[in-house]
């Protein structure tokens, strides 16, 4: 079973960042035709793509509803396949490292030394932590073959 293609639409000729977040969309869609998925994810993926071929939709509300449906088939396809784009894992620590390493850090290095200024020393420590943990866990996605080949911009995958 196949994912579908999407529609070429007239009004995008004019908007070029539309214009690039629907081909951006349409190589998601070749990268995952690549991959052995389960025929309900391509039922569901089929689904969303149709979705957005009938929409009347257009301009800055057309582009919302396009990454909102990227960013719901990449959670899907992250979630029952185990399958991500590159730098999924980069994105996603890069921003923990900082709230999950960096606050209790800084607050630690602040409070050890009685000088609150400190605690914002903990946020770049975090954001390496962060980086190097995303980093390992892309390396590893590709390793093992989990790994689209496209780097997704503007991503609402949080």
């Amino acid at each position: 079973m196949k994912i579908t293609a999407l529609k070429n639409r007239e009004d995008l000729s004019d908007q070029p960042k539309l214009t690039e977040i629907f081909t951006q969309f349409g190589e998601l869609i070749k990268e995952l035709n690549t991959k052995a998925l389960s025929n309900d994810t391509i039922l569901f993926i089929n689904k969303e793509i149709e979705e957005i071929n009938t929409t009347s939709r257009s301009g800055s509300s057309l582009k919302r509803f396009v990454l909102k449906k990227q960013s719901t088939i990449i959670k899907l396809v992250e979630k029952k396949h185990k399958i991500v784009p590159k730098n999924h894992y980069l994105n996603l620590w890069l921003v923990l490292g900082m709230v999950v390493f960096g606050i209790p850090i800084g607050a630690a290095l602040g409070a050890g030394n009685g000088n609150i200024g400190l605690g914002a020393l903990g946020l770049p420590i975090g954001l390496a932590v962060g980086i190097a943990i995303g980093s390992e866990k892309d390396k590893k996605a590709l390793r093992e073959r989990r790994q689209l080949n496209i780097n997704l911009k503007d991503a609402i995958c949080l």
